[in-house]
């Protein structure tokens, strides 16, 4: 691959031991015209130094801050990936956003409403390429999903129930452990949610991926059953449609016997889905007039937005990796096609910055249906 035709890019933390830091990285790799140059890790400038070392990045490509690198890789990176816990998205994001240097972002994209809004506006005055990762999105088998509702396969959508059970915080309980997520039941640095700031706002992305459905309303029940900290650890969450459907979501980090157990069921009036992320390959359909389908990616006709980022033969099992590196070529074409003035929001599948906002709002009205003793809240 030529240097003309390699996209660089910088990372905004993920030390070495960052467990997202690594996902990214590797999830970049599966693509040779991406290039790793430059970085400044973490807060602390050795930790940088190390990891820059290992990564072969030259020293005076690592840096000490976040306006130091923004001001410095100004015109030199494609892009940069920033993927630090929850509270630093906002201040991380902004110089990049200030110089005109495109931003691919962990989720929730800030802490607070105000942040992505104002961040928004400032994305749309410098017309970067400004995208959130929620992930799930990368998986064949949800643009699959997504193409069948949009094409009224499944009829008129009425309703979706999907949930993420986790148990991982049970189990660090008992193990007396600091893994890799301790950080996340800490309101300092998670925000006002845990559990449905960290994976029902997966469900709420996903769910609006695949059915184009906006929320109306929402009641939610966010409990902490652990102990562990003030924030939730559980919720349940009912939902009104903008066309009259209606939702449930549950998610929950105390669920004892599931590991990472995301799964969207969306029924229409002549039809329904079922995706599952522990079975991410495979996709079941049910239409009223004819046997229930179990559609194979790799095996199985796709539309053309699910064929196209299938990476192996049926039977080879594609999964969170490969999720993240279809982010990530999505991404290079749209920073592609705005280095060369042809960027068009709409035109590419990425999750934008207006739906990073959707996410932060979403949290919020959940802590204050939550808060208000249950009560059903606008979603305005």
């Amino acid at each position: 691959m030529s240097e003309e035709n390699t996209l660089k890019f910088g990372m905004v933390g993920g030390a070495e031991g960052s467990f997202m830091g690594r996902v990214h990285r590797i999830a970049a790799g599966f693509h040779d015209d991406l290039k790793l140059v430059s970085g400044c890790f973490s807060r602390s400038y050795e930790k940088t130094l190390e990891t820059g070392e290992k990564l072969d990045i030259p020293e005076d490509r690592l840096y000490n801050d976040f306006e130091e690198m923004a001001r410095q890789e100004a015109g030199e990176i494609d892009f940069v990936s920033i993927v630090l816990p929850n509270y630093a998205h906002y201040e991380a994001a902004n110089p990049f956003v200030d110089r005109g240097i495109n931003v691919f972002c962990e989720k929730p994209l800030t802490f607070t409403v105000d942040q992505a809004e104002d961040l928004m506006q400032r994305v749309r005055e410098t017309e970067i390429v400004f995208a959130v990762n929620y992930s799930y999105s990368g998986y064949p088998m949800v643009k699959q999903a997504r193409q069948l509702v949009r094409k009224g396969k499944l009829g008129d959508i009425i309703m979706v129930r999907a949930e993420y059970p986790q148990e991982w915080i049970l189990t660090s309980l008992q193990e007396d452990s600091e893994g890799i997520s301790s950080w996340r039941i800490d309101p300092e640095v998670a925000g006002i949610s845990n559990c449905t700031g960290d994976i029902g706002s997966h469900i709420e992305n996903t769910v609006s991926y695949i059915t184009g459905l906006e929320i109306e309303a929402l009641c939610a029940n966010l409990e902490s059953k652990s102990g562990a900290s003030e924030l939730d650890d559980n919720s349940e969450i009912m939902l009104k449609y903008d066309n009259g459907a209606s939702g449930m979501y549950w998610s929950s980090q105390v669920a004892v016997g599931h590991d990472n157990g995301l799964k969207v069921r969306v029924y229409g009036t002549e039809g329904s889905l079922v995706w599952r992320q522990e079975e991410p390959n495979y996709l079941e359909v049910t239409y009223t007039d004819r046997p229930k389908q179990r559609l194979s990616r790799g095996r199985d006709p796709l539309f053309p937005a699910a064929d196209a980022v299938s990476r192996l033969p049926a039977g080879h099992p594609e999964g969170y990796f490969e999720s993240f590196a279809n982010m990530y070529h999505n991404l290079k074409q749209a920073v592609l096609a705005h280095r060369d003035g042809n960027y068009e929001e709409d035109e590419f599948d990425l999750p934008t910055i207006e739906e990073g906002i959707t996410g932060v709002k979403f949290i919020h009205k959940c802590v204050e249906s939550s808060k208000q003793g249950v009560k059903w809240v606008d979603f305005e």
